[in-house]
């Protein structure tokens, strides 16, 4: 199930999040976050499930600060959806996936 969730970077967030024409999940995280892990399986059945809607991406605080400090980010992880160019949702903390797609009702079908 694997590759339907893309990496992004400081320098590639802007192109791929905030210009983005329909809905983009970032999930803040970093390797050493356990309930980083226990969320991944839920967002990439999500993102295979809802690929016209909505776009998952994950952008890794250790590697790429300086989105995380612009956004605020300082619990992992944070989930947050950009719509338009601005944050339209913050989800913080490890959820499971029906949790997960209730949160996410106004961006999925």
């Amino acid at each position: 199930m694997a590759g339907n969730i893309k990496h992004v970077t400081d320098d590639t967030f802007a192109e791929e999040v905030l210009a983005s024409d329909k809905p983009v999940l970032v999930d803040f995280w970093a390797e050493w976050c356990g309930p980083c892990r226990m969320i991944a399986p839920s967002l990439e059945a999500i993102a295979a499930q809802h690929p016209e809607e909505i776009t998952i991406v994950k952008l890794n605080i250790d590697e790429n600060p300086v989105t995380a400090a612009k956004y605020g980010v300082m619990s992992i992880p944070t989930l947050n959806v950009y719509k338009g160019g601005e944050v339209a949702k913050t989800i913080v903390g490890a959820k499971p996936k029906a949790a997960l797609e209730r949160d996410l009702a106004d961006f999925i079908g």
